[in-house]
């Protein structure tokens, strides 16, 4: 009886695994992306759903580089945000609101791109340390106010990361100086970083199609 218990259990394991590898990611759908065909990026200030206060302005300082190096102009985030200050807002979730016509009349943009924070920071357990980043974006044309692409990245400073060696006392002492480090240097800007260049550089699959000033434009 519990072999045939247990003989089960393995089969049911095996049909929901090879459900799932026969299930692969959609693809998504580009067609209003190229009708688009969006040259000048305007990036809103990011949506912090963590518990760090720095993680929006962590996150929004490294967007530009993976949106450039895509072959986008991006209109530079510290006009952006000198703007939008002096015409009283200050919230992220304030500025998602603004009706994607008057972001147009205001910046001049094609589309806008609205990123939302769900993970930003470091947390400690018994054996480790590990600060995640995790992020997802949407890419929104300005003239129509259609959402042209969407994704999402995570990274993990666990990564890099080998406990490997010096046994339970090791793998304790290093997750204490790893907590400590990560509390004096904030960790959580480098992983940033990554998670930007997940979500926002173009080539991979489901990823953000090269823009005009890329020598790939076109191929994808």
């Amino acid at each position: 009886m519990r072999h045939t218990f247990r003989l089960m259990i393995c089969l049911m394991a095996a049909a929901l695994l090879s459900a799932c590898a026969s299930h692969p990611p959609a693809k998504l759908d580009y067609t209003a992306y190229k009708q688009s065909n969006p040259r000048t990026i305007l990036v809103l200030p990011p949506l912090n759903n963590s518990p760090d206060v720095n993680a929006s302005y962590s996150v929004l300082s490294q967007l530009s580089y993976p949106l450039a190096e895509s072959g986008y102009y991006v209109l530079p985030v510290a006009l952006v945000d000198a703007t939008f200050k002096q015409n009283g807002l200050t919230v992220a979730g304030d500025i998602h609101q603004v009706a994607p016509a008057k972001l147009r009349e205001i910046f001049g943009a094609d589309a806008a791109l609205y990123v939302t924070i769900s993970k930003y920071g470091s947390t400690y357990t018994v054996l480790d340390s590990v600060t995640v980043v995790t992020a997802s974006a949407r890419l929104v044309d300005l003239r129509s106010g259609v959402e042209l692409w969407k994704g999402h990245a995570s990274a993990s400073s666990a990564e890099n990361q080998n406990n490997s060696g010096g046994g339970l006392v090791g793998m304790l002492i290093s997750a204490a100086i790893r907590q400590v480090a990560n509390n004096l240097s904030d960790s959580g800007h480098d992983v940033a970083g990554v998670t930007s260049l997940r979500l926002l550089s173009a080539g991979h699959p489901n990823g953000l199609l090269f823009g005009p000033h890329s020598p790939r434009y076109g191929t994808d």
